[in-house]
This record gives C-alpha cells, sequence and structure tokens, in this order.
C-alpha cells in the first residue's frame, strides 16, 4: 500500500465494501492483493499518459521548426549623398531634382525635409540624403552609420577641381562609397568639361570615355540638363552594386536628424536599413525609445510601414535621438527602456572612472604593438600646395613592409572641424605644417579625442612619424648564454629524476631556459624546474660548484649530458 495515505486506502476499503472500524483494524489478504493491483493498472495508466503528453509536445517543437523562416534578402533603393566645393551647385541640383519629381509625380505637392528625399525614375526609387556636402556625411560616419550606398561629387564645368572637390573625395574614398561625377555649369559660355575631365583625372578620377572607371554626367542643374541621366546613372550603378536588404528580420536603421515639435513632441527622422518598420512597433536609440505613434514619408503622407532605405519621419520617442544614432525594434517598451536607463548608467560610471579616448601617436604605438596590420592614417594641412606636396610623398616613403603611412587626406589651409571628423571617423591624426587651428576644429578634437600635431620644419614631421613608427615595430628577441653544467649522477626523487650536475662555465640560474644536449644532439629544450645546492633550493650556481638540476617535463637524464642555460631578451629597435 506504499504510496497511499490513510484516508486513501480508507476511501478504496470503501469502494469495495469492507468494514473497517478504526485505522489499526487489520484487512484481508485477498483485499490487499485486490488493492495492490488497482495501484499497479493505474500507475501504468498514468505512465502512458505521460508518454503521450511527451510526443505531442515533441510534435509541437517539430513543427514551430518547421515554420521557422529563411532570411530573406530583397532589393532596394540606393542612398545618395550630394558633395562638391562650395558654389558648385549641389544644393541646386538636389532641388532640381526634387521638383522634378514633385512636378511628375506629386503635381501641386510639397517635399517635406524629413532629412532624405525619395524620387523615382522608371519605376525605380533613389533616396537622396537632403544635407549636401561631406560634413554631414562625414559625422554619420564618425559615429558608426554608414548610411550612404553612392556619393553623387558635383563639380563647376566653370571652376573645375577645387579643394572641397578634393576633400570630399577623400571623404568618399575613405569611407569606401562608389562616386558618381555630376559635371555642373554646363551651360555657361565659360564651362570647359574637357579640362574639368583632365583635373579630375589628375585626382584619379578619370572618366569612362577616357578607359577609366568613374561615371561622369554632364549637367546644368539650374536648367535641368542632363539630370534624368544622372540619375539612370545611379539606378544602373546601384543594380551594379545589387542592393540588397533583409526584409523579414526585426526594422534598423539610422537616426537623420532629431528635433523638438511643439505639439508633436520629439520628432526622429530616420532611414530604415533592413526590416520593415510599422505603425505600433517599440524602437529603440541608443539614448531614446518608444512606440511609434505615426509616421510620414518625404511627401508628408501618413504611412504605415517603411521598408529598408525608406526615410520616415518617426513620432512617438520619449526623447531626441542623435543624428547618427542606429535603431532597432525591440519586442516592448519594457525592454526598451531598461537599455537606454543601463546605458546612461554604464556612460556615467564611465566618465567617473576613465577619461575621454584618445587618438594619439601613442595610442597607434599602443594599438600597433597588439595588431598585426599596421596602418599609421594622415590628415595632413599645409600653408601651401608646394609644402604638401614635398611634405606628402616624404612620409608615405617612410612606409615599410610592417608599416603603412597613408595621408588619407591632404589640403590647404587652417585646419577645420570637417579635417578633424575625419581624422575621427577614419581614426587618423591630423598634421598642421605652418598652419592654425580653427577655435571650431580645437574644440571638436577636445570632443573627439583627437591629436592635432603643428610643425613648422618638414624635418620635425618626418623625425617625429619616424620615432612613432619604430615605436610600432615589433621587437627582436634574442637569445643570451647564461652557463653550461655536465650530468654527473642520476638522482631519483619523487616524481622523478634530478641530474647531479657540476658547472663548467657561466652560471646555471633557476626558471631559466635550457637545452639537454647528448653528443651534440640537443634532445630537449625546457625550464630549469628546482635547482639545488646539496638540499637547499638556490636561485643560482656559478662555475666549478655542484648543484641538482630538475626539468619540466624531461627526466631522461644520462651521466655526460650538457644542461645549457640560457635566457631570451627583449632587444629595442632603433631603425626602420
Amino acid at each position: 500500500m506504499i504510496g497511499l495515505s490513510t484516508k486513501e486506502l480508507m476511501d478504496r476499503l470503501k469502494d469495495l465494501g469492507v468494514e473497517v472500524k478504526t485505522h489499526m483494524s487489520t484487512i484481508d489478504t485477498e483485499v490487499a492483493k485486490i488493492i495492490e493491483e488497482e495501484l499497479l493498472e493505474e500507475r501504468k495508466r498514468m505512465e502512458e499518459i505521460v508518454e503521450e503528453k511527451k510526443e505531442e509536445i515533441s510534435g509541437v517543437q517539430e513543427i514551430v521548426k518547421k515554420e521557422e523562416k529563411p532570411i530573406i534578402f530583397e532589393p532596394r533603393p540606393p542612398v545618395v549623398t550630394v558633395m562638391g566645393h562650395v558654389d558648385h551647385g549641389k544644393t541646386t541640383l538636389l532641388d532640381t531634382i526634387r521638383k522634378t519629381n514633385v512636378a511628375e509625380k506629386e503635381a501641386g505637392g510639397i517635399t517635406q525635409k524629413i532629412g532624405a528625399s525619395v524620387v523615382e525614375r522608371g519605376g525605380k526609387k533613389i533616396v537622396f540624403i537632403d544635407t549636401p556636402g561631406h560634413e554631414a556625411f562625414t559625422k554619420m560616419r564618425a559615429r558608426g552609420a554608414q548610411v550612404t550606398d553612392i556619393a553623387v561629387l558635383v563639380v563647376a564645368a566653370d571652376d573645375g577641381v577645387k579643394p572641397q572637390t578634393i576633400e570630399a573625395v577623400n571623404h568618399a574614398r575613405a569611407a569606401g562609397v562608389p562616386i558618381v561625377v555630376a559635371i555642373n555649369k554646363i551651360d555657361k559660355p565659360s564651362a570647359n568639361v574637357e579640362k574639368t575631365k583632365k583635373e579630375l583625372s589628375e585626382i584619379g578620377l578619370i572618366p569612362e570615355e577616357w578607359g577609366g572607371d568613374t561615371i561622369c554626367v554632364e549637367v546644368s542643374a539650374k536648367k535641368g540638363m542632363g539630370v534624368e541621366e544622372l540619375l539612370d546613372m545611379i539606378i544602373f550603378l546601384a543594380e551594379y552594386l545589387e542592393l540588397k536588404a533583409e526584409i523579414n528580420v526585426p526594422a534598423e536603421g539610422y537616426i537623420l536628424e532629431s528635433r523638438l515639435d511643439k505639439g508633436k513632441g520629439p520628432v526622429a527622422s530616420a532611414i530604415v536599413k533592413k526590416g520593415v518598420l510599422r505603425r505600433g512597433d517599440v524602437i529603440l536609440t541608443k539614448t531614446a525609445y518608444g512606440r511609434v505613434r505615426a509616421m510620414l514619408d518625404d511627401k508628408g503622407r501618413q504611412v504605415n510601414e517603411a521598408g529598408p532605405s525608406m526615410p520616415v519621419e518617426i513620432i512617438g520617442l520619449n526623447s531626441l535621438p542623435e543624428a547618427g544614432d542606429s535603431f532597432r525594434v525591440v519586442a516592448s517598451e519594457k525592454e526598451a527602456k531598461e537599455a537606454v536607463e543601463a546605458y546612461f548608467e554604464e556612460l556615467r560610471e564611465k566618465r567617473l572612472s576613465t577619461r575621454p579616448r584618445k587618438i594619439t601617436l601613442e595610442e597607434f604605438l599602443k594599438q600597433a604593438k597588439e595588431e598585426e596590420a599596421k596602418e599609421l592614417r594622415l590628415v595632413i594641412k599645409t600653408n601651401a600646395q608646394g609644402e604638401l606636396d614635398a611634405l606628402v610623398p616624404i612620409l608615405e616613403r617612410l612606409s615599410t613592409e610592417e608599416i603603412k603611412v597613408k595621408c588619407i587626406h591632404g589640403g590647404i589651409g587652417n585646419i577645420n572641424e570637417n579635417d578633424v571628423m575625419l581624422a575621427s571617423a577614419s581614426e587618423a591624426i591630423i598634421i598642421g605644417f605652418n598652419v592654425k587651428v580653427e577655435p571650431n576644429a580645437k574644440q571638436e578634437a577636445e570632443k573627439e579625442g583627437i591629436q592635432i600635431r603643428l610643425y613648422q620644419i618638414i624635418y620635425d614631421v618626418e623625425e617625429d612619424i619616424k620615432a612613432a613608427m619604430i615605436g610600432m615595430l615589433k621587437p627582436k628577441y634574442e637569445e643570451v648564454f647564461l652557463g653550461k653544467a655536465e650530468v654527473r649522477a642520476i638522482f631519483k626523487v619523487r616524481g622523478g629524476k634530478v641530474a647531479g650536475c657540476y658547472v663548467l662555465d657561466g652560471t646555471i640560474v633557476r626558471n631559466a631556459n635550457v637545452r639537454v644536449k647528448r653528443k651534440e644532439s640537443v634532445i630537449y629544450e625546457g625550464k630549469i624546474s628546482s635547482l639545488k645546492r646539496f638540499k637547499d633550493d638556490v636561485k643560482e650556481v656559478a662555475k666549478d660548484y655542484e648543484c641538482g638540476i630538475g626539468i619540466d617535463g624531461f627526466s631522461d637524464f644520462e651521466v655526460g649530458d650538457i644542461i645549457e642555460a640560457f635566457e631570451v631578451r627583449e632587444v629595442r629597435r632603433t631603425t626602420l
């Protein structure tokens, strides 16, 4: 009757019609046998039920497994940034592209400024970042947001390649973004397209018709000439790049801009990177979160969802996120709130315990020792073109097989905020030669932790960079002989054997590296594990003294073996 309480037993006896007066009464053997058989039958049935339940659960798990969908990639529109020298027509080109599109698709409509605009050409979409110039582009990249797929470089045909043109090219190249050139202002009498192409080829942008791989389109943004061809070329390049995004995953993207609206509260312009963002989703950025109450597209229309590359204005966040921050959809507001709180707590602790990150030559030195590939990136600003032309090759020629010196941008004039942002995005340091640092740049460099080094003598720049590179080289190691001893007796000890030795030369040192030689052949290399004089542990034993030597992992000594002790010392390199 094991497993039955007194009450259960009494109930079963009652069911069988057996009269029991007290719980101490005895029952008939036959009655007990019947109850025992009942119990066995019940347990058997219970086990069958458990097995059936297990099979059901297993079946459900199998169905769930089968229902897991594979990740689907779908083509997405390209995201384009327009860059170039001041007054070369970047804003006019963007306005013309948007107006053309509005006129065709949204008669009477006004394009909303939400950080990016969508235009359509032949049924295919292109997304243009609204802020022209490389400042916004680099600021986004410095925050880790690789939003742009294609850069449109605007070069005025009557002015040619200018310092900011080169700056823009270097920004795009540093980000690995392909460039389409729009040669603008071709309607002006002073336009010289061939001269502009020649100047472009001198900075490495060789037009296709000249045998290069740079798409150059002649346009007049003011009169709308060539703009449609430019859009065609962007679509062509986008198709060549095969831009795709995961579609059936929780949405992720980047914040382009944010502002506080009196009626709507915090409003963020964002671009979706992958997945589909839907109204009602809970999104999380580094510093803000909230449920998407409403979304507007670039035409100001309410939308319920936005797919990859699509820009939207989001309403519903609890505070203003920073431009360049990434966002992602999370399961609940509770999860999002906890993540933001954890971020601020971590930030607070970091501020208390550490100083801001510094990108300095010394930092490069530390990083270089830990990494195999070493590249010292420089942003160089000089007072005159001649100085730049002289300095860049001098520094880049310092490159060795182990360390490469790369000038990612060179320009004329004082060090400005853009130089700092580029250095920050590319983990470079800034070299200024006979130039000053603009106040805003100084402030930004402090904030971003970028080192700016100023010089007036080329020799000093060269020596400084050379010294930094020497410090970045891996140290060399050399073996230094310490001493040698001859094995003259072998003693058994607990756990192995030790060699009774006579020191022939130098000094035998405890924990030193050793090699065991037998008839001029090295039979073992390892470390001294014990060194004794008589029964005492000693640190070293000099020439003409006897000692006992134990070696890690080796006990196969023979009389006549020679034990050579040595150490490996790091040798600091003093030349490249």
